[in-house]
């Protein structure tokens, strides 16, 4: 199936890193997929998800029941929609949730109604101290033993102004992982 048809749901948590997602959904779109965005409460007070229509020219939604949502089962049409579905930037809450299968927004709950063969990736971003705190390594191994793809984060400069791992991968690297993951 070429890119033109596949469709990669972007999930988008609340994280500094998320001008990042803002250069994912553009290079996808300019790659031919069709990329809906789903935003946590948490992103979009970082970001407005007129700035991802803009983007993406698809619908970005927080909430189905808001009064612009295109249906309130919205979580169901993205996620059926879905042959991939990127969480990035990926918090340690989103991470959190998603591991133990909460669905109290949009975003989990589209994770919970993803079709048996959508591939599921996630790119983390967060502190360091939280990247490495034993619960975000268990729930990241959780999703990891569920079938979700972890795309890792790097090392560097962090918002936090400490040098360490816990920043989102690059976009292209973001980019490859899903091109990879739904070449399979």
């Amino acid at each position: 199936m070429s890119a033109e048809r596949r469709c990669v749901v972007l999930a988008v948590s609340g994280s500094v890193a998320v001008y990042k997602a803002c250069e994912v959904a553009s290079t996808l779109v300019q790659k031919g997929y069709r990329v809906p965005v789903a935003l946590t409460p948490s992103a979009a007070r970082l970001v407005t998800p007129v700035l991802f229509r803009a983007i993406t020219g698809e619908a970005a939604v927080v909430d189905e029941f808001a009064p612009d949502a295109p249906a309130a089962m919205t979580h169901i049409a993205l996620a059926d929609a879905a042959d991939a579905f990127l969480v990035a930037p990926a918090s340690a809450d989103i991470l959190a949730r998603l591991a133990l299968g909460l669905a109290n927004d949009l975003v989990t709950t589209t994770a919970l109604a993803l079709r048996p063969e959508a591939k599921r990736l996630f790119a983390p971003a967060m502190n360091a101290r939280m990247l490495a705190n034993a619960v975000v390594k268990r729930n990241l191994e959780g999703l990891r033993s569920l079938g979700w793809q972890a795309i890792d984060p790097e090392s560097g400069h962090l918002a936090c102004g400490v040098e360490g791992p816990g920043r989102l991968a690059d976009p292209a690297k973001i980019v490859a992982a899903v091109e990879r993951a739904l070449a399979r």
